[in-house]
Protein backbone atom coordinates (compact mmCIF):
# COMPACT_ATOMS: atom_id res chain seq x y z
CA UNK A 1 0.00 0.00 0.00
CA UNK A 2 1.27 3.46 -0.90
CA UNK A 3 1.98 5.53 2.20
CA UNK A 4 0.14 8.87 2.31
CA UNK A 5 2.11 11.94 3.38
CA UNK A 6 1.60 15.53 4.54
CA UNK A 7 -1.46 14.79 6.64
CA UNK A 8 -3.49 13.79 3.59
CA UNK A 9 -5.87 11.51 5.52
CA UNK A 10 -8.73 11.79 7.99
CA UNK A 11 -10.48 9.29 10.24
CA UNK A 12 -14.24 8.83 9.91
CA UNK A 13 -16.22 7.11 12.68
CA UNK A 14 -19.77 5.89 12.18
CA UNK A 15 -20.93 5.26 15.75
CA UNK A 16 -23.95 2.99 15.54
CA UNK A 17 -25.99 1.55 18.37
CA UNK A 18 -24.53 -1.92 17.76
CA UNK A 19 -21.17 -1.41 16.05
CA UNK A 20 -18.70 1.40 15.50
CA UNK A 21 -17.03 1.50 12.08
CA UNK A 22 -13.78 3.43 11.60
CA UNK A 23 -12.34 4.32 8.21
CA UNK A 24 -9.14 6.09 7.20
CA UNK A 25 -10.05 8.18 4.17
CA UNK A 26 -8.11 10.20 1.62
CA UNK A 27 -9.17 13.44 -0.06
CA UNK A 28 -10.76 11.59 -3.00
CA UNK A 29 -13.06 9.62 -0.74
CA UNK A 30 -11.11 6.38 -0.93
CA UNK A 31 -11.29 4.35 2.26
CA UNK A 32 -7.71 3.19 2.71
CA UNK A 33 -8.41 1.00 5.72
CA UNK A 34 -11.34 0.06 7.95
CA UNK A 35 -11.88 -1.52 11.35
CA UNK A 36 -14.92 -2.27 13.52
CA UNK A 37 -15.54 -2.63 17.24
CA UNK A 38 -18.68 -3.25 19.27
CA UNK A 39 -20.50 -0.16 20.53
CA UNK A 40 -22.16 -2.16 23.31
CA UNK A 41 -19.19 -4.03 24.83
CA UNK A 42 -17.78 -1.04 26.74
CA UNK A 43 -20.27 0.50 29.22
CA UNK A 44 -17.50 2.81 30.41
CA UNK A 45 -16.85 5.33 27.64
CA UNK A 46 -13.16 5.62 28.52
CA UNK A 47 -12.83 1.88 27.90
CA UNK A 48 -14.58 2.33 24.55
CA UNK A 49 -12.14 5.06 23.51
CA UNK A 50 -9.15 2.90 24.51
CA UNK A 51 -10.54 -0.08 22.57
CA UNK A 52 -11.10 2.20 19.56
CA UNK A 53 -7.53 3.48 19.59
CA UNK A 54 -6.18 -0.07 19.96
CA UNK A 55 -8.31 -1.26 17.03
CA UNK A 56 -7.21 1.70 14.89
CA UNK A 57 -3.50 1.18 15.47
CA UNK A 58 -2.88 -1.49 12.76
CA UNK A 59 -4.84 0.61 10.24
CA UNK A 60 -2.83 3.69 11.18
CA UNK A 61 0.45 1.77 10.92
CA UNK A 62 -0.51 0.76 7.39
CA UNK A 63 -0.74 4.41 6.30
CA UNK A 64 2.36 5.69 8.06
CA UNK A 65 0.90 6.44 11.49
CA UNK A 66 -1.22 9.13 13.12
CA UNK A 67 1.21 11.78 11.83
CA UNK A 68 -0.39 11.46 8.40
CA UNK A 69 -3.90 12.09 9.76
CA UNK A 70 -5.27 15.64 9.89
CA UNK A 71 -8.41 15.17 11.96
CA UNK A 72 -11.27 12.89 12.96
CA UNK A 73 -14.95 13.26 12.17
CA UNK A 74 -17.61 11.37 14.09
CA UNK A 75 -21.22 10.72 13.14
CA UNK A 76 -23.30 9.64 16.13
CA UNK A 77 -26.92 9.73 17.35
CA UNK A 78 -28.03 12.70 19.44
CA UNK A 79 -24.69 14.43 19.02
CA UNK A 80 -24.18 18.16 19.28
CA UNK A 81 -21.82 19.80 16.80
CA UNK A 82 -21.32 22.84 19.03
CA UNK A 83 -20.17 21.16 22.22
CA UNK A 84 -18.82 17.87 20.81
CA UNK A 85 -21.05 15.80 23.07
CA UNK A 86 -23.55 12.99 22.64
CA UNK A 87 -26.58 14.04 24.65
CA UNK A 88 -28.95 11.46 26.13
CA UNK A 89 -28.86 9.02 23.21
CA UNK A 90 -31.61 6.48 23.81
CA UNK A 91 -30.00 3.72 21.76
CA UNK A 92 -26.40 3.95 22.98
CA UNK A 93 -25.04 2.31 26.15
CA UNK A 94 -23.64 5.58 27.55
CA UNK A 95 -26.23 7.64 29.45
CA UNK A 96 -26.32 11.39 29.89
CA UNK A 97 -23.82 13.80 28.35
CA UNK A 98 -20.76 12.14 26.78
CA UNK A 99 -17.85 14.43 25.67
CA UNK A 100 -17.00 12.22 22.70
CA UNK A 101 -14.97 14.75 20.66
CA UNK A 102 -12.87 15.77 23.65
CA UNK A 103 -12.13 12.16 24.63
CA UNK A 104 -10.97 11.14 21.15
CA UNK A 105 -8.99 14.34 20.71
CA UNK A 106 -7.08 13.60 23.92
CA UNK A 107 -6.51 9.96 22.97
CA UNK A 108 -5.35 10.56 19.38
CA UNK A 109 -3.82 14.02 19.59
CA UNK A 110 -5.69 15.31 16.53
CA UNK A 111 -8.69 17.65 16.15
CA UNK A 112 -12.04 15.86 16.43
CA UNK A 113 -15.53 17.01 15.60
CA UNK A 114 -18.90 15.29 15.97
CA UNK A 115 -22.35 15.65 14.43
CA UNK A 116 -25.45 13.50 14.10
CA UNK A 117 -25.58 10.77 11.49
CA UNK A 118 -27.91 12.60 9.07
CA UNK A 119 -25.73 15.71 9.08
CA UNK A 120 -22.71 13.49 8.51
CA UNK A 121 -24.48 11.93 5.54
CA UNK A 122 -25.12 15.40 4.11
CA UNK A 123 -21.45 16.29 4.57
CA UNK A 124 -20.44 13.11 2.78
CA UNK A 125 -22.81 13.76 -0.10
CA UNK A 126 -21.55 17.33 -0.47
CA UNK A 127 -17.90 16.21 -0.39
CA UNK A 128 -17.99 12.95 -2.35
CA UNK A 129 -21.48 12.35 -3.81
CA UNK A 130 -24.24 13.70 -6.05
CA UNK A 131 -24.38 16.98 -4.10
CA UNK A 132 -20.75 17.78 -4.80
CA UNK A 133 -20.58 21.45 -5.77
CA UNK A 134 -24.05 22.22 -4.40
CA UNK A 135 -24.43 24.98 -1.82
CA UNK A 136 -28.09 24.45 -0.94
CA UNK A 137 -29.68 21.03 -0.58
CA UNK A 138 -31.53 18.82 1.89
CA UNK A 139 -30.43 15.29 2.71
CA UNK A 140 -33.21 12.92 3.77
CA UNK A 141 -32.18 9.59 5.30
CA UNK A 142 -34.81 6.86 5.08
CA UNK A 143 -33.95 4.05 7.48
CA UNK A 144 -35.50 2.81 10.70
CA UNK A 145 -36.38 6.47 11.21
CA UNK A 146 -36.22 9.57 9.03
CA UNK A 147 -33.27 11.92 9.47
CA UNK A 148 -32.24 15.05 7.65
CA UNK A 149 -29.28 17.30 7.07
CA UNK A 150 -29.94 20.80 5.74
CA UNK A 151 -27.22 22.63 3.81
CA UNK A 152 -27.55 26.38 3.22
CA UNK A 153 -24.86 28.43 1.49
CA UNK A 154 -22.51 25.45 1.70
CA UNK A 155 -22.88 24.97 5.45
CA UNK A 156 -24.83 22.51 7.58
CA UNK A 157 -27.64 24.19 9.49
CA UNK A 158 -27.17 23.46 13.21
CA UNK A 159 -29.42 26.11 14.73
CA UNK A 160 -28.99 27.77 18.11
CA UNK A 161 -28.40 24.57 20.08
CA UNK A 162 -26.83 22.19 17.56
CA UNK A 163 -29.98 20.14 16.98
CA UNK A 164 -31.57 21.80 13.94
CA UNK A 165 -32.80 19.69 11.06
CA UNK A 166 -35.20 17.17 12.61
CA UNK A 167 -37.47 17.04 9.57
CA UNK A 168 -38.45 13.48 10.39
CA UNK A 169 -40.34 14.94 13.33
CA UNK A 170 -42.31 17.50 11.40
CA UNK A 171 -45.96 16.55 11.91
CA UNK A 172 -47.70 15.60 8.67
CA UNK A 173 -50.93 14.23 10.18
CA UNK A 174 -52.80 16.02 12.96
CA UNK A 175 -55.90 13.84 12.80
CA UNK A 176 -57.21 11.71 15.65
CA UNK A 177 -55.82 8.54 14.07
CA UNK A 178 -52.32 9.96 13.53
CA UNK A 179 -49.58 7.47 14.30
CA UNK A 180 -47.73 7.57 17.61
CA UNK A 181 -44.03 8.41 17.26
CA UNK A 182 -41.09 7.41 19.42
CA UNK A 183 -40.50 11.12 20.14
CA UNK A 184 -43.71 11.17 22.19
CA UNK A 185 -45.85 13.04 19.67
CA UNK A 186 -48.22 11.85 16.95
CA UNK A 187 -48.25 12.15 13.17
CA UNK A 188 -44.52 12.69 12.54
CA UNK A 189 -43.21 12.18 9.01
CA UNK A 190 -40.99 9.39 10.35
CA UNK A 191 -44.00 7.27 11.26
CA UNK A 192 -45.12 7.20 7.61
CA UNK A 193 -42.00 7.29 5.43
CA UNK A 194 -39.34 5.32 7.31
CA UNK A 195 -38.80 1.61 6.70
CA UNK A 196 -40.80 0.89 9.84
CA UNK A 197 -43.45 3.34 8.63
CA UNK A 198 -43.83 1.35 5.40
CA UNK A 199 -44.38 -1.80 7.46
CA UNK A 200 -47.04 0.01 9.51
CA UNK A 201 -48.75 1.14 6.33
CA UNK A 202 -48.72 -2.44 5.06
CA UNK A 203 -50.46 -3.70 8.18
CA UNK A 204 -53.07 -0.95 8.03
CA UNK A 205 -53.87 -1.51 4.35
CA UNK A 206 -54.05 -5.28 4.78
CA UNK A 207 -56.65 -4.76 7.52
CA UNK A 208 -58.74 -2.31 5.51
CA UNK A 209 -58.46 -3.94 2.08
CA UNK A 210 -59.63 -7.50 1.40
CA UNK A 211 -57.94 -7.81 -2.00
CA UNK A 212 -55.55 -10.70 -2.63
CA UNK A 213 -51.92 -9.95 -1.93
CA UNK A 214 -48.66 -11.81 -1.53
CA UNK A 215 -48.27 -9.94 1.74
CA UNK A 216 -51.16 -11.92 3.24
CA UNK A 217 -48.91 -14.97 3.23
CA UNK A 218 -46.72 -13.29 5.86
CA UNK A 219 -47.14 -12.71 9.59
CA UNK A 220 -48.44 -9.10 9.67
CA UNK A 221 -46.33 -8.28 12.73
CA UNK A 222 -43.17 -9.40 10.94
CA UNK A 223 -43.70 -7.65 7.60
CA UNK A 224 -40.77 -5.43 6.58
CA UNK A 225 -40.32 -2.76 3.93
CA UNK A 226 -38.20 -5.28 1.99
CA UNK A 227 -41.15 -7.69 1.94
CA UNK A 228 -43.26 -4.91 0.44
CA UNK A 229 -40.57 -4.23 -2.16
CA UNK A 230 -40.36 -7.90 -3.15
CA UNK A 231 -44.13 -8.03 -3.56
CA UNK A 232 -44.09 -4.83 -5.63
CA UNK A 233 -41.47 -6.38 -7.90
CA UNK A 234 -44.00 -9.12 -8.65
CA UNK A 235 -46.70 -6.60 -9.49
CA UNK A 236 -48.64 -6.98 -6.24
CA UNK A 237 -51.33 -4.26 -6.26
CA UNK A 238 -51.38 -3.71 -2.50
CA UNK A 239 -47.59 -3.40 -2.33
CA UNK A 240 -47.71 -0.80 -5.09
CA UNK A 241 -50.43 1.04 -3.17
CA UNK A 242 -48.22 1.07 -0.06
CA UNK A 243 -45.34 2.67 -1.94
CA UNK A 244 -47.69 5.10 -3.64
CA UNK A 245 -48.97 6.24 -0.23
CA UNK A 246 -45.44 6.50 1.19
CA UNK A 247 -44.05 8.43 -1.77
CA UNK A 248 -47.02 10.79 -1.76
CA UNK A 249 -46.60 11.65 1.94
CA UNK A 250 -42.88 12.24 1.48
CA UNK A 251 -43.32 14.26 -1.71
CA UNK A 252 -45.85 16.57 -0.07
CA UNK A 253 -43.55 17.07 2.92
CA UNK A 254 -40.59 17.90 0.69
CA UNK A 255 -42.73 20.40 -1.20
CA UNK A 256 -43.33 22.16 2.13
CA UNK A 257 -39.67 21.94 3.14
CA UNK A 258 -38.70 23.67 -0.11
CA UNK A 259 -40.34 26.89 1.01
CA UNK A 260 -37.84 27.60 3.77
CA UNK A 261 -34.51 27.29 1.96
CA UNK A 262 -35.20 26.87 -1.77
CA UNK A 263 -32.82 23.90 -2.17
CA UNK A 264 -31.12 22.94 -5.40
CA UNK A 265 -31.96 19.34 -4.60
CA UNK A 266 -33.24 16.78 -2.16
CA UNK A 267 -30.91 13.82 -1.83
CA UNK A 268 -32.48 10.62 -0.49
CA UNK A 269 -30.37 8.01 1.23
CA UNK A 270 -31.03 4.74 3.05
CA UNK A 271 -32.39 1.27 2.54
CA UNK A 272 -35.82 2.46 1.46
CA UNK A 273 -34.36 4.17 -1.62
CA UNK A 274 -33.64 0.71 -3.03
CA UNK A 275 -37.34 0.64 -3.92
CA UNK A 276 -36.40 3.00 -6.77
CA UNK A 277 -39.31 4.19 -8.89
CA UNK A 278 -41.88 2.45 -6.69
CA UNK A 279 -41.07 5.19 -4.16
CA UNK A 280 -39.66 7.97 -6.32
CA UNK A 281 -42.38 8.12 -8.98
CA UNK A 282 -45.22 8.98 -6.55
CA UNK A 283 -42.79 11.17 -4.59
CA UNK A 284 -41.99 13.26 -7.66
CA UNK A 285 -45.66 13.48 -8.64
CA UNK A 286 -46.73 14.66 -5.17
CA UNK A 287 -43.84 17.11 -5.00
CA UNK A 288 -44.70 18.67 -8.36
CA UNK A 289 -48.38 18.94 -7.46
CA UNK A 290 -47.75 20.58 -4.09
CA UNK A 291 -44.63 22.73 -4.36
CA UNK A 292 -45.06 26.49 -4.49
CA UNK A 293 -45.20 27.73 -8.08
CA UNK A 294 -42.00 29.79 -7.66
CA UNK A 295 -39.99 26.59 -7.15
CA UNK A 296 -41.51 24.38 -9.86
CA UNK A 297 -38.95 22.87 -12.20
CA UNK A 298 -36.02 24.10 -10.11
CA UNK A 299 -35.52 21.36 -7.51
CA UNK A 300 -33.87 18.02 -8.25
CA UNK A 301 -34.98 14.87 -6.45
CA UNK A 302 -31.94 12.60 -6.33
CA UNK A 303 -30.90 9.29 -4.81
CA UNK A 304 -27.51 9.23 -3.08
CA UNK A 305 -24.61 7.94 -5.14
CA UNK A 306 -22.62 6.79 -2.11
CA UNK A 307 -22.11 3.10 -1.41
CA UNK A 308 -24.47 2.24 1.42
CA UNK A 309 -21.90 0.32 3.44
CA UNK A 310 -19.36 3.15 3.20
CA UNK A 311 -21.54 6.26 3.21
CA UNK A 312 -21.68 6.80 6.97
CA UNK A 313 -17.91 6.54 7.33
CA UNK A 314 -17.37 8.85 4.36
CA UNK A 315 -19.84 11.32 5.81
CA UNK A 316 -18.05 11.36 9.13
CA UNK A 317 -14.70 11.71 7.38
CA UNK A 318 -15.99 14.78 5.52
CA UNK A 319 -16.48 16.39 8.91
CA UNK A 320 -12.81 15.69 9.57
CA UNK A 321 -11.80 17.64 6.46
CA UNK A 322 -13.93 20.53 7.65
CA UNK A 323 -12.20 20.46 11.03
CA UNK A 324 -8.76 20.49 9.43
CA UNK A 325 -9.34 23.51 7.17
Amino acid sequence: MEIETEKSLVIGLDMGETNSVFGIVDQRGNIKSQTVISSTAYPDFDDYVKASVDALQPALDAVGGIGNVRAMGIGAPNSNYYNGCIENAANLVWPGIVPVAEKFQEALGIPCRVTNDANAAAMGEMTYGVARGMKNFIMITLGTGVGSGIVCDGKIVYGSDGFAGELGHVIVDRGESARACGCGRKGCLETYTSATGVARTAREILQKNTADSLLRELDPEKITSFDVFQAAEKGDALALEIFDFTGTVLGRACADFTAFNSPEAFVFFGGLTKAGDYLMKPLRKAFDENVLRNYRGKVKLLISSLNGSEAAVLGASALGWEESL
